[in-house]
């Protein structure tokens, strides 16, 4: 078996998906390598179920793992320590939820955040100046949690249509990133989307209930969801509703 990899010219098309490195292979997930990274770049990536994933000195490497780790957006799990820090942050008048009101500063303290098992942080420049360019095109978005006027935790995703794509998230306090997730999953449930991508398994996004699918399965939910008309970025307090009304 050759486990040769596409080395992408600046422009080529990406290979098709199912040439991706499977178990018998080297580095399972891994497509590509090179290329270009730019807004329009991501944008063919993600319609395609294709994300970047790579550290400093390395080329651009190009992943799309099978299964695909998804966040069905009704199969969220709201456990009950959660559902009181959400109460409680709904009824405050010290707290809010904001989106893309400080998209730059969400990546930067994404980068920033020490990972189990990672050394260093795959959020290099080029990330940061690919994303912020989408981002200023309406197609990346930062959803953030406040306190008393303080960012203290947030994440940042990918939409296209009503496929999102989830990216990397942090907190500077307690559960901050649990709320910003809560409110993105509020948010989509409100406008139609029926799942987050979450790219690769973690122990964090199960207990949330996120599950591992078939790759064809999460592309045919994103190849329909795409072609959506683009979801109305802006939380409203009564996105909450519905998720808090939901069964312990």
């Amino acid at each position: 078996m050759s486990h040769s990899l596409p080395w992408l010219q600046p422009e080529q098309d990406f290979p098709p998906v199912e040439s991706t490195w499977g178990e018998q292979d080297p580095i399972p997930g891994l497509l590509a390598a090179g290329g270009t990274l730019d807004a329009s770049r991501l944008r063919a990536a993600y319609g395609q179920g294709i994300f970047p994933w790579f550290s400093d000195g390395q080329p651009v490497l190009w992943w799309s793992p099978n299964p695909r780790m998804v966040l069905a957006t009704a199969q969220f799990r709201l456990h009950r320590s959660l559902r009181k820090t959400l109460q409680n942050f709904r009824h405050s008048a010290h707290c809010e939820i904001r989106i893309d009101s400080a998209f730059s500063t969400v990546m930067q303290h994404c980068a920033q955040t020490p990972r189990a098992g990672q050394n260093g942080t795959w959020i290099v420049q080029s990330i940061v100046d690919a994303y912020t360019e989408l981002h200023q095109q309406g197609a990346a978005h930062s959803v953030e949690t406040w306190v008393d006027g303080e960012l203290v935790g947030g994440l940042y995703c990918v939409a296209l249509g009503r496929a999102v794509f989830g990216e990397s998230m942090f907190a500077l306090a307690s559960d901050a990133s649990k709320i910003a997730l809560s409110a993105l999953v509020a948010l989509c449930r409100a406008q139609g989307a029926p799942q987050i991508d979450c790219q690769q398994a973690t122990a964090h996004l199960s207990f949330m209930g996120a599950r591992e699918i078939p790759r064809a399965q999460f592309l045919k939910t994103v190849s329909e969801q795409r072609a959506q008309p683009d979801m109305q970025w802006k939380f409203a307090p009564v996105y909450w509703d519905q998720l808090l009304s939901d069964s312990p």
